[in-house]
């Protein structure tokens, strides 16, 4: 396991779901920019009630730092490459909206 900081721009739309058990998740896709100028997909998935909500209010192009525990992983492409990919299982949510509305707050 690793703790990790990610930041990306969120690409589809976040979905929220029921597990099995009842406990409630939202999944999201972020891709994430490497210093190669290349991007890798993680795929995240949140239990969290306040990163459940601040992935939900995001969409497709936005922008978002994410907290949590990140497994890197390794796909077969649909030509035979093998490419890099990641899961995040995020505990935190940061959008550029919550550091406006905090901002607001402490301004007043």
């Amino acid at each position: 396991m690793i703790d990790a900081l990610i930041a990306g721009k969120i690409y589809g739309t976040p979905k929220s779901g029921t597990g099995r058990s009842g406990a409630d998740y939202v999944n999201a896709i972020v891709r994430v920019a490497t210093a190669g100028g290349d991007s890798l997909m993680c795929s995240v998935i949140a239990f969290d009630e306040a990163a459940r909500s601040g992935l939900m209010a995001l969409g497709n192009g936005d922008g978002v730092s994410l907290s949590g525990t990140l497994t890197p992983k390794v796909y077969r492409d649909k030509s035979g490459e093998y490419r890099p990919s990641m899961d995040m299982v995020a505990s935190a949510v940061l959008s550029p909206y919550q550091v406006k509305r905090k901002r607001q707050a402490v301004e007043g």
